[in-house]
């Protein structure tokens, strides 16, 4: 009758941990999200870097203002402030920030330019037929090299880049209401860095 006696108090201890380790690790989570760190703050490697050389071709059939819409190369990211926005038809978080991304696009003093992420050529022009094209370039990265090398971790994120080529912030998320103030100043203190040199 002993040697039975062991049996359901191992049943029971194999009933509880799987509720111990979710309790543990919501613990932790819920932590991490009380710290006060922005999730979308992750670092960068390229800020204050060259931006990766790369040529990606046009979204075809994309126009504005009755011009067809260019490709987008590294070279492009030269010669004035620029804000590249790394978006996909497919992210619905893009979805929610496009709107902010056609009010920026009426605001002065930098271009803002764009990277269809791992998207298929017609459904990058239908989404931006649905709603806008605030680009000045998109280019089509299909295959999401280009996106690697800029060491994006998933869309949207948005680059600011000085006159110069160089990477001077990063946005992980999306533009907000909320935030577009401080990426505003972000894009403006861009081109002072350049200035100043």
């Amino acid at each position: 009758m002993s040697a039975e006696a062991p049996a359901p108090a191992r049943r029971s201890l194999l009933l509880i941990l799987p509720l111990v380790t979710f309790a543990v690790l919501a613990g932790v989570f819920f932590l991490r999200l009380r710290s006060g760190v922005d999730p979308a703050a992750l670092p960068s490697a390229l800020v204050g870097q060259p931006v990766p050389a790369f040529a990606l071709p046009p979204v075809p059939g994309v126009t504005a203002d009755g011009a067809p819409v260019p490709g987008l190369t590294s070279a492009d990211l030269k010669g004035q402030v620029t804000v590249l926005n790394v978006w996909a038809s497919w992210c619905a978080p893009c979805q929610v920030e496009h709107p902010m991304l056609m009010r920026l696009a009426r605001e002065s003093g930098f271009r803002l330019v764009g990277i269809a992420y791992k998207d298929a050529p017609e459904k990058a022009r239908a989404f931006l037929g649905r709603h806008g094209v605030p680009f000045r370039a998109v280019g089509l990265d299909e295959t999401g090299r280009v996106g690697i090398d800029f060491g994006v971790y998933g869309v949207p994120e948005t680059f600011i880049i000085g006159p110069d080529g160089v990477i001077r912030d990063k946005l992980v998320g999306i533009v907000t209401p909320e935030n577009l103030k401080d990426v505003l100043e972000k894009i403006r203190r861009a081109g002072q860095v350049a200035a100043a040199r």
